[in-house]
């Protein structure tokens, strides 16, 4: 059972693999993502997140769901040494973590539901669950020059993807140390043991640069694969053991 809609400005997909499928489960996880768009929007003025840039809000006023995103957004920011930051000119933006926690959020209410075989995703970044008609789930890698070309075909099960890069909105990720637009690299995908490990660790390997690579090799339980603005690729030691075709 699949069902695909747009929310966030981005596509979202949710396939329940499982014979005992239900649609009433897959929409609570819609509402769910309808429920995150309006609390961490920055495009939507009524947002949490626009009342607290905005001084509408204080943060010890804000939902505990905020308070929570907003303190694994520092957490983050501890781990890559500054190379995760949300605030930028006075404002909070935690959008390079959020898709991802949602998203991992969404597979626990399914995973307390009983499902076992699943995949939740938004705009390329997901979270696999068990199978899909007792194949592992087969996901691919865009080339970032040419998005109708899939680079790499994934082979993945209880793991999650996530992909950062500038070539769908432009140059739009920074180093935060530095402040400047981050232009030698392409695009890197990162699989992790869930979704939320991938999205916040691949945001923050983008702004490192090409140098990201090597954060990425040393970290435990990640690997990825990283396309430099030369067009060449490289990738973790332990990457190819995911590599379908």
């Amino acid at each position: 059972m699949t069902k695909t809609a747009d929310i966030m400005g981005m596509p979202v997909r949710v396939n329940l693999a499982d014979d005992f499928a239900k649609e009433k489960d897959i929409e609570e996880v819609f509402d769910y993502f309808w429920l995150i768009d309006e609390r961490f929007s920055t495009y939507k003025d009524g947002s949490e997140i626009s009342k607290i840039n905005k001084g509408l809000l204080k943060l010890n006023e804000a939902s505990e769901e905020m308070k929570k995103v907003l303190r694994l957004c520092e957490e983050t920011k501890e781990e890559t040494k500054g190379y995760f930051d949300v605030e930028k000119n006075g404002k909070i933006d935690p959008s390079g973590l959020v898709k991802g926690y949602a998203i991992w959020q969404a597979s626990l209410v399914l995973e307390k539901k009983g499902y076992k075989n699943f995949y939740v995703e938004i705009a390329g970044d997901g979270e696999v669950r068990g199978l899909n008609n007792g194949e592992v789930w087969r996901i691919g890698i865009e080339n970032p020059f040419n998005r109708m070309e899939i680079v790499k075909v994934m082979g993945l099960s209880n793991k999650g993807i996530a992909t950062s890069g500038n070539y769908v909105r432009g140059v739009h990720i920074y180093d935060p140390l530095s402040g400047k637009g981050v232009d030698d690299i392409a695009s890197v995908t990162v699989i992790g043991d869930n979704v939320y490990e991938a999205d916040r660790f691949a945001t923050a390997i983008f702004a490192m640069g090409e140098r990201g690579i090597v954060f990425l090799e040393n970290k435990e339980g990640l690997e990825g694969y990283m396309v430099l603005k030369n067009k060449k690729a490289i990738y973790t030691t332990g990457f190819e053991k995911f590599v379908i075709s």
